[in-house]
């Protein structure tokens, strides 16, 4: 565990070199940037989506979420929406990923997505902070925007589920504990269900990444799936 560990944090620091070189250039595109994000923040549901009426989950996360890089039918949605219906559960998986998006983005955006939705909601999938952490954005900050969004959720009497993200090593011990100690936290606090490191078992594993070995590659989405559906369906409950 702790030689992965220290990998995942050795690909972080990549990550974190490759934001840096890019800074400039992400602030002179940033108006192109928010357009882009405002295009992508309604919630889109896989293209085997069926006319039957459908228990509806949102997946509200960032590019991990989004299916970066990979086809329509391969992202996390599509793939989860999949699994769940093999099982007998009658949903629908709306894709609400935007690449970039940090915990504050998704405070803004989180109503946006919420009020475009034709159907009433049962579960949001809330997978945001990765890129707070990337950007060594205050740990507290982090907490707060997660916050408000647990509490527009709780206001609309939707159900919730976290997926954590783990502080790469390279960033020290102490904000390592204060940004780690987040996700369960709140879990605990909001009483809701919590898959503490979405990449588990995946990250560290060449053969289930992409090429950039920051994001997960068709066949490491398969392996999300399988780790995340049980917790899934025990938040749904029944299939009915």
């Amino acid at each position: 565990m702790k030689k992965n560990l220290w990998l995942y944090g050795a690909l972080i620091l990549f990550c974190q070199l490759v934001l840096s070189c890019s800074a400039e250039n992400s602030t002179n595109n940033n108006a192109a940037r928010t357009e882009g994000e405002v295009a992508q923040s309604e919630p889109t549901a896989p293209s085997d989506e069926t006319a039957e009426p459908t228990r509806q989950i949102v997946a509200f996360g960032d590019s991990l979420y989004a299916g970066y890089r990979l086809g329509p039918k391969e992202g996390l949605a599509p793939q989860l929406q999949r699994e769940l219906r093999s099982k007998g559960y009658a949903v629908s998986v709306r894709n609400a990923g935007v690449s970039g998006d940090t915990t504050a983005a998704g405070v803004k955006r989180l109503p946006f997505v919420l009020d475009n939705i034709d159907a009433d909601v049962e579960l949001v999938l809330l997978g945001l902070g990765g890129n707070d952490m990337l950007r060594g954005i205050k740990p507290a900050e982090t907490r707060a925007n997660l916050t408000a969004m647990l509490d527009e959720l709780k206001k609309r009497d939707i159900d919730v589920m976290l997926t954590g993200m783990l502080a790469a090593p390279n960033l020290g011990p102490d904000y390592g504990r204060e940004f780690n100690a987040i996700f369960p936290a709140l879990a605990k606090e909001y009483g809701v269900p919590l898959f503490p490191f979405f990449l588990d078992g995946v990250v560290t594993d060449a053969s289930l990444m992409l090429p950039d070995n920051i994001h997960p590659n068709a066949k490491g989405v398969t392996k999300v799936v399988g780790n995340l559906s049980p917790l899934v369906e025990k938040a749904l409950g029944s299939q009915n």
